[in-house]
């Protein structure tokens, strides 16, 4: 799908995609960042993309908040192993 170059609220599409990382992480000021809502609420293929972008970046960093479950037998083994291997001349 080719990126649309519409000005709207005077910034244009390709703008918003060069800030959205920023605007997301909360990084611009805040003047810079109500342009870049305005454009994405005026115009309807920043919307769709923004949206699944921001909804990407917060599965994202959900997923790297929470460590992933190892099984009690694989830590076991494993400290068992590492334990082995302090003991090792």
């Amino acid at each position: 799908m080719p990126t649309p170059d519409r000005d709207v609220a005077g910034v244009t599409c390709r703008e918003v995609l060069a800030d959205l990382s920023d605007l997301l992480d909360g990084t611009l000021p805040e003047a810079r960042a109500a342009q870049l809502r305005a454009h994405v609420a005026g115009c309807d293929w920043c919307e769709r993309f923004g949206g699944r972008f921001a909804g990407t970046v917060r599965a994202l960093r959900a997923s790297l908040r929470e460590p992933a479950p190892v099984a009690d037998d694989l830590a076991t083994r494993l400290r068992a192993r590492l334990a082995a291997l302090r003991a090792a001349p």
